[in-house]
């Protein structure tokens, strides 16, 4: 047995018996160097074997990491209604977005990011300089795709995503809720359906019900997504018209659809000749990189509708989001035009000044760094103060965790007693089109500090015990 291998089974035994935990730091490559008296190449190939084995990970500057391994308490597989549905839910999905961050406690209900990030200051410095410096570029008339020089920063951006866009491929819309709707009505009529992930963004949801089509649910793989089998039973049966998917970092659920599978699914919608609208609005926070393809990527003949915006990744409040509609970019801009006509321009001008200077990629890097870090934390505190026999997802990117509690939960009940406590989460029925996953809900861990989501799940967990005390009273009078 070499030297590499003796290191690496002493760094598993310690793994696997508890010695360094999931989410520890390793002794780095020169202290293990000089404490076994071997090279640092030979410590590097144990390493290099140990995340082969997914035991550890390579950090950039941090150094490497035990892995913290998805658990057999993943999210059930979905089972929504086998049948084409109206969306409901619109009240609740209101009264939750009127609750905004501000309101005093822990508030874990909004997908936003991290907005004091000090990586944002050179946007923000831009912002402020183009309006006193240019006021008059805000007060006009744009192109009604966007500012050229955003949309070819845009075509550029997307490369890393594994697409070939001209700039005259993209149409910029106030923010990615703007461009779902869009490519919504680009593609069906009223009384479509439209095939969709089980559960899946409310936002989305709320854009079928607003153009009145009706969502045929489709069963998803907490780690894996969409099931294509039963994709394929219902494109047999129902006369769907597109495929509406969140396939990278999904929300709520956090999976990347693997690559093979991306590929398959647009084969799928080749075979049935409809389109795809894809929202790849937390692609570019992906943990892994390269950062994953889009199906857009293995797009050949223009069916598939790729949809972004800034609003996950530096800020929801610039309202710059976009679209690479392919062969239906003329009625996409058809229907922008009628529907909000251009887009501000300050914002665009910064947004594309951000990413051309290199500031946009600085801002990712230590966004995804950030994230997975918080990701780890909160894991471990659901792990720590909630029931055992939670479930939760564990997201390959983005900064939202799905989380199943027991069946006999109901989490629109439970959020109203957590919010007179302090903490808000989004429920699970507002993820669904007739409010099935009811004991579940979703948190955001990107704006919170340790100690402060740390007390939050200390309060949902006293909650929870006198929520589930009171229930088991009820059925059980003295």
């Amino acid at each position: 047995m070499t030297l590499y291998q003796n290191l690496a089974n002493r760094l598993r035994d310690h793994i696997q018996h508890g010695f360094y935990k999931p989410g520890d730091k390793l002794p780095s490559v020169r202290q293990l160097a000089q404490e076994h008296g071997v090279s640092i190449s030979t410590v590097q190939e144990a390493y290099r074997q140990l995340e082969q084995e997914a035991l550890v990970e390579a950090k950039p500057k941090s150094g490497y990491f035990v892995c913290i391994r998805k658990q057999d308490n993943l999210p059930s597989i979905s089972r929504p209604p086998q049948r084409p549905l109206e969306v409901s839910q619109w009240e609740e999905v209101l009264n939750m977005l009127m609750i905004r961050s501000g309101n005093k406690g822990v508030q874990l209900q909004h997908a936003m990011p991290d907005m004091t990030a000090l990586t944002l200051k050179p946007l923000l410095k831009t912002l402020a300089d183009l309006t006193k410096q240019k006021p008059e570029l805000g007060l006009g008339y744009a192109d009604i795709r966007g500012m050229e020089e955003l949309r070819i920063q845009l075509s550029r951006l997307t490369v890393a995503s594994g697409c070939q866009l001209h700039p005259d491929d993209v149409v910029v819309t106030s923010g990615c809720q703007e461009a779902l709707s869009v490519c919504l009505r680009a593609v069906t009529e009223p009384g479509d359906i439209i095939a969709i992930e089980s559960p899946s963004f409310y936002g989305s949801m709320q854009s079928i019900k607003a153009a009145n089509l009706k969502a045929m649910e489709i069963p998803t793989h907490p780690q894996t997504g969409l099931s294509l089998e039963a994709l394929e039973l219902a494109l047999d049966q129902w006369p769907i018209k597109a495929i509406f998917v969140t396939p990278t970092c999904n929300n709520p659920m956090g999976y990347t659809m693997p690559e093979d599978k991306k590929e398959q699914l647009y084969r799928l919608a080749q075979s049935y000749d409809i389109a795809i609208i894809e929202d790849d609005i937390y692609g570019d926070i992906s943990y892994q990189f390269p950062r994953p393809k889009t199906i857009k990527s293995f797009d050949l003949d223009g069916r598939v509708l790729l949809c972004s915006s800034f609003s996950k990744t530096v800020a929801p409040g610039m309202r710059v989001g976009w679209i690479a509609p392919g062969r239906y970019r003329d009625k996409v801009t058809h229907i922008k035009y009628v529907s909000s006509s251009m887009c501000p321009v300050l914002p665009q001008l910064a947004i594309a000044k951000f990413i051309r200077s290199g500031g946009y990629t600085k801002h990712i890097r230590q966004m995804r760094h950030d994230y997975e870090k918080q990701r780890d934390h909160l894991l471990k505190a659901i792990k720590t103060h909630l029931p055992s026999d939670t479930r939760v997802s564990f997201p390959d990117g983005s900064f939202i965790l799905w989380v199943e509690l027991n069946p006999t939960i109901d989490s629109m009940a439970l959020v109203e007693q957590c919010r007179l406590e302090g903490v808000g989460f989004a429920p699970g029925p507002l993820f669904s089109a007739t409010g099935k996953y009811r004991n579940c809900f979703r948190l955001n861990f990107s704006e919170q500090s340790m100690e402060k989501r740390e007390w939050a799940m200390k309060t949902l967990a006293s909650v929870l015990l006198r929520f589930t005390e009171r229930k088991v009273g009820e059925r059980h009078p003295v």
